[in-house]
């Protein structure tokens, strides 16, 4: 009978809304629990760590794929959080996830077909490196906007600087200040120099390609207008200020 089809039509689309709805609530409380959870333990492995694990989340463990260990933000320098925060996120303790400015921009040099300039803060970076995986596709890009928003909601700033400078990937299956600081400078992160510190944040954008062990020009340039904007900044005490 046709009634009879379309309320079996009706019921199988309700049916289908309530596992939706169902799902994306599942989605929504576990994703806070996971952030909650981060803000006061340790994260042992990100997305981005674990595919540089070839997807193989025991051989981290027994291999040493990769370079990886925590150190507390009391034991890094206050050279290398404000040499990040100078070359990746100067507004990064007055905005709330996005630097809208730098995101205008972004969006103008697209409309004028320029190089595509990089927008991301060190909020959306570290919710990238934690959960996501790289691309520009908009589904990532979506979930990097619910990522970022949740944890600047749930982290204090300090916790977000925290964890990102232990999560970035600094060279090749090396991610975090701690493992660069022994690999590279052999030295702890708490005695890195502004030098030191300065060539970490010049290669974030690309470290795959550019290396702290060996600068190229380039690198040992940026490195240098990177120490001239701590400066502007106001140097250490900024952190004080901030933290």
């Amino acid at each position: 009978m046709p009634g009879e089809a379309v309320k079996s039509e009706v019921s199988l689309f309700s049916r289908f809304i309530k596992t939706l709805f169902f799902i994306l609530l599942s989605f929504v409380l576990y994703s806070i629990f996971i952030i909650l959870f981060f803000r006061f333990f340790n994260p042992p492995v990100t997305a981005f760590i674990y595919s540089d694990g070839e997807n193989e989340f025991a051989s981290l463990i027994t291999e040493s794929i990769v370079e990886y260990n925590w150190i507390p933000i009391e034991a890094i320098s206050d050279n290398v959080k404000l040499a990040v925060i100078a070359s990746e996120d100067q507004l990064f303790f007055d905005h709330f996830g996005f630097d809208v400015e730098q995101i205008e921009k972004a969006v103008d040099e697209i409309k004028r077909n320029k190089r595509f300039r990089g927008a991301s803060t060190i909020t959306q970076q570290l919710a990238k490196n934690l959960f996501l995986w790289s691309g520009k596709d908009y589904l990532r890009k979506a979930l990097e906007v619910y990522y970022t928003l949740l944890i600047e909601l749930l982290w204090s700033k300090e916790r977000i600087l925290e964890v990102y400078l232990n999560v970035i990937e600094i060279g090749p299956k090396v991610y975090g200040v701690g493992a660069a600081s022994r690999l590279y400078f052999r030295k702890s992160p708490l005695n890195l120099s502004e030098y030191d510190a300065s060539l970490i944040a010049a290669v974030l954008p690309n470290p795959k390609r550019y290396s702290v062990k060996n600068p190229t020009i380039f690198i040992i340039n940026k490195g240098a207008d990177i120490r001239t904007k701590m400066y502007q900044l106001g140097g250490t005490e900024y952190l004080k200020n901030n933290l």
